[in-house]
């Protein structure tokens, strides 16, 4: 358990002599920074994340009420608890800063006993509640994981049985929430393509093809075309897959999830126009699920190598599923994976199978900047972060991944890297705030380079990137060779520097 010592309290007051007796207070027992102003408290509150905060409720310019409400607002500092400090004894002010959030009031003049065991009572429960916060967490991330590593292996048990389809279920499963989270900006979908329903249709998509299992041997493994009779057998591994998730899902009671599940392994070879199988559903009838999964599907049959067929090319494969709007596939489906038809190409890229299969999709092999490398790749959309990640890892880069700023600057004070490639709007510690910390920590691992990550080139230009603290910055979605180049031309720069730095010094002796 942490001591006191290593607790962070922020004090914010304009007054330099109330300023003086809160540290004299308090610096025995805790990290004091100190803000004279609403501004630089935010500023500071956003950077260090202080673990309580002393605020003044009377200060000239942004008042103390002000800065708790934005404080409130801000999702990297909203669970910082607010102590408010004032000469004001009206209930009603009180209640005030109560309703913005503040957890407790201290008047003026300060009672220097009272003060600290205040700031000790409420530093006690903020540790408590991050310690009952971590649990939670550990605790629900070894379930996601025991789930995800079940239903992942459930569905590799169904594809391992054809030995050339090793990436399908990591490539589909990927497609599918790349294709979702486009298509819920289309206000047709919204509401029902929330968060939940993205997270329970990108954990099930591994399950589509379960009911393969069911498929006698000879019929699965035929190189050659499908007699009719062979094709009818084939296509009831629609019927298979929804049986067994059926019958599992009444052994454990109702489960979004096997729901989901059930009605993509049903559904997914069924065709707007209706003429799919295994019910000849049309149109709407066919659940979202399914017709989502029945694009990815298509779409990565025709890029992958098959013992009937080699991989076509990614262009080709798109206008297959554009030509396909309104006979094969649902047409709103169809206008969203135009606009992340480039994603579905860097996951086929991620994990494709074969040689044959990557170079119909326009890849390139990585050079000698990236291969042996250590990268941290810091990202909050966790289908980017995986799809960057095996990029960089089948160049034959070191990789570790992390999905905030907070949690990469932990990962990289444990363990310096070479090169960190960070997004830049993240929850808890944002992209700005990420490189400031790291710049600030001792140089003992060497310094590393920090590449801000961006989806919009009007968001950052290489100055703005420079006054920051990043050695640069890169578009989404990345690509290997702008990589290679961009590492290239900083170790050209940074080899000119150490010529120049070792002239001056020669001169200087």
């Amino acid at each position: 358990m942490k001591s006191f010592s290593t607790y962070r309290v922020l004090i914010v007051d304009d007054v330099k002599a109330d300023v003086d007796v809160l540290v004299q207070s308090l610096r025995d027992e805790y990290k004091l920074s100190v803000a004279l102003d609403g501004e630089s408290a935010l500023e500071i509150a956003r950077r260090v994340k202080p673990d309580l905060i002393l605020l003044d409720v009377q200060m000239s310019g942004m008042d103390g009420y002000e800065v708790c409400r934005r404080l409130a607002a801000s999702e990297v500092t909203r669970g910082i608890p607010v102590i408010l400090q004032t000469s004001l004894t009206d209930a009603e002010d009180e209640a005030q800063g109560l309703a913005l959030g503040a957890v407790d009031y201290v008047t003026k003049p300060f009672n220097p006993t009272l003060l600290r065991a205040r700031v000790r009572n409420h530093i006690e429960l903020k540790r408590h509640r991050d310690d009952l916060e971590r649990l939670v967490r550990e605790r629900t991330l070894e379930l996601q994981r025991t789930q995800t590593v079940m239903i992942e292996s459930l569905g590799t048990l169904a594809e391992c049985r054809d030995p050339e389809t090793g990436g399908h279920i990591k490539r589909t499963q990927a497609y599918v929430k790349a294709l979702a989270l486009q298509l819920r900006r289309n206000p047709k979908f919204a509401a029902q393509l929330n968060d939940d329903y993205v997270e329970l249709l990108h954990l099930s998509a591994p399950l589509h093809d379960v009911g393969k299992l069911g498929v006698r041997d000879d019929i699965l493994f035929k190189p050659g075309k499908l007699e009719d009779s062979e094709f009818a057998q084939m296509k009831r591994h629609t019927a298979f897959g929804e049986e067994a998730l059926r019958i599992t899902e009444e052994k454990l009671g109702r489960s979004s999830f096997l729901s989901m599940a059930r009605d993509i392994a049903y559904t997914h070879q069924e065709r707007w126009d209706g003429s799919g199988y295994p019910r000849g559903l049309k149109g709407d009838e066919i659940p979202l699920s399914g017709r989502l999964m029945a694009l990815a599907d298509v779409y990565d049959a025709l890029i992958s190598k098959r013992v009937y067929k080699p991989p076509v090319p990614h262009a080709e494969a798109v206008e297959v599923i554009r030509n396909g709007a309104g006979t094969h596939f649902d047409p709103d489906l169809v206008e969203a994976f135009m606009a992340v038809c480039e994603t579905f190409r860097n996951v086929a890229l991620t994990y494709a199978d074969c040689d044959e299969e990557r170079v119909m999709l326009g890849g390139v092999s990585a050079g000698t900047m990236v291969k042996g490398r250590s990268f941290l790749v810091v990202e909050d959309q966790d289908v980017i972060r995986e799809i960057m990640r095996s990029q960089l890892a089948s160049a034959g880069a070191w990789v570790r991944g992390a999905a905030d700023g907070q949690e990469a600057y932990e990962a990289y004070r444990l363990s310096p890297c070479e090169v960190v490639l960070t997004d830049i709007e993240m929850p808890r510690m944002d992209g700005y705030a990420l490189v400031a910390a790291i710049r600030a920590l001792p140089d003992a691992g060497g310094r590393p380079i920090v590449l801000a990550i961006t989806a919009r080139d009007f968001d950052m230009n290489e100055r703005k990137a420079r006054e920051c603290g990043f050695d640069g910055y890169m578009l989404k979605p990345l690509e290997l060779p702008v990589l290679e180049a961009k590492l290239a031309a900083l170790a050209k720069k940074a080899q000119a520097r150490s010529i120049s730095e070792a002239g001056l010094m020669g001169k200087s002796q």
